[in-house]
This record gives structure tokens, C-alpha cells and sequence, in this order.
């Protein structure tokens, strides 16, 4: 089995519903999946970017991008209720069975276009003897104590954060941006998320994950006003 050092999947489906056909939507002049293999491509750490994808109109527009689509995902991956995990565990099984294995995987969504090249280097920096995996954050827009739930009636419930507020504390969010594992860690612990995963602190004015035509349309300025 041949070894190499890090492999990089896009994850793409084509049945997104708030805002259909995202991940190939212009956006400041190219698809928007083009600007994250873009992003990946020209990182000086990647060995091979891939696009897993069930669609095959976002198959092409990323190799026209220069990214690899090695397979088409299987329907059962493809579902709302798939996992991002199960996506990177496939790719990982499917290389495994063509004799290549990965020391680390990064996994980069499309809907964060905002996301560079030097974010991704600035990440894996991160990975140590003492570290498993990275993850992207930004900080919340909104402490917990902001966070109310309502009755069946509407009536506000008392949050119990708020008796809580002695000591200010800066909380984080994950932006959705960056994810990145020790190969052997991800197959262990199946997440990101663990008592040895690291924080990649990224500005706000970065990490828009983009979900809705609002987010769509922020970022094309964002983009627009960067280029």
C-alpha cells in the first residue's frame, strides 16, 4: 500500500433546497465550489483535492476546476440525513481499496468561499504529536445568554444563563470553514470534535457558511470588493 500525506475532499451534493444548485452558483465570476478548490489546489500542503459529489453537473464543473471526481457518491450518502463523516470515510475506504493511504484528511465545504489558501497552511500548523484534529471558529455573534425558548403560548422563558453572568467569557462557534483529522484518529473517533482537537480562530467577516440566498448574496459582496 502506497502512502501519501494528505488528501483534501470537497464534499458537494447537488440536492440543496433553500437555495437550489448552490454549489454551482456564480459567484464573483466562477462557480462557487470553484473557489474552494482553488483555495485547495493552491495550498503548498495538499497532495490530491477531490470533489465527492452525486451530481453530475458538479462533477464537471470541478474538473473543470482542476479538482479530481475520482467516483460518484453513492445515493445512501447523498441523503439530509448523511453524515459529513460517512462522506470522508467512503473516500477514505475507496482509496484504501486502490492501495493509497492518507496520513491526514481536510475536509473543506463550498459554502465557505471566503475561506484561502493560508487559512488552510495556518490550520494544519495547528496538528501536533498532541493534537488530532483542527477545527475553523469564529467568535458567536451571541452568548448563550441571549438565548431564550418560548411556551406553546409564546410567553418568554427565563434562561438560566443569566444568573450566570458574573464572569465574561468569549464563546466560539464552529464557521464550517476548515476541518482537519490524523486519518487514523477520524476512522477511531468517527468526528472532528474531541478532547484533542484544536482551534483554528478565524474573523467573522471569513467564516460566512453560505445556506440561504442572504448568505448567497453577502458573500458575492464580500468577494467582489476582496477581488
Amino acid at each position: 500500500m502506497s502512502k501519501e500525506n494528505i488528501l483534501c475532499i470537497i464534499p458537494a451534493r447537488g440536492g440543496s433546497k433553500r437555495l437550489p444548485n448552490k454549489n454551482i452558483l456564480e459567484i464573483a465570476g466562477k462557480p462557487l465550489i470553484a473557489h474552494t478548490i482553488e483555495a485547495a489546489l493552491q495550498s503548498k500542503i495538499i497532495d490530491k483535492v477531490i470533489v465527492s459529489t452525486d451530481d453530475k453537473e458538479i462533477a464537471r464543473v470541478s474538473k473543470k476546476y482542476n479538482a479530481e471526481v475520482p467516483f460518484i457518491r453513492p445515493d445512501e450518502l447523498s441523503t439530509d440525513s448523511a453524515t459529513s463523516i460517512n462522506v470522508i470515510i467512503h473516500s477514505l475506504d475507496y482509496f484504501k481499496a486502490q492501495g493509497t493511504y492518507f496520513d491526514y484528511v481536510i475536509l473543506l465545504q463550498p459554502t465557505s468561499p471566503l475561506r484561502s489558501s493560508d487559512d488552510i497552511g495556518k490550520a494544519f500548523e495547528l496538528i501536533s504529536d498532541k493534537t488530532s484534529a483542527v477545527v475553523s471558529v469564529c467568535k458567536s455573534e451571541h452568548p448563550p445568554s441571549w438565548m431564550y425558548t418560548l411556551s406553546n403560548e409564546s410567553y418568554i422563558n427565563k434562561n438560566a444563563e443569566e444568573e450566570n453572568t458574573n464572569t465574561p467569557a468569549t464563546f466560539y462557534r464552529l464557521n464550517g470553514a476548515i476541518y482537519i483529522s490524523k486519518t487514523n484518529d477520524l476512522y477511531k473517533n468517527k468526528s472532528f470534535i474531541g478532547s484533542k482537537t484544536k482551534a483554528f480562530i478565524m474573523p467573522a467577516e471569513k467564516s460566512i457558511d453560505i445556506d440561504t440566498r442572504i448568505d448567497f448574496e453577502l458573500c458575492k459582496i464580500l468577494l467582489n470588493e476582496s477581488n
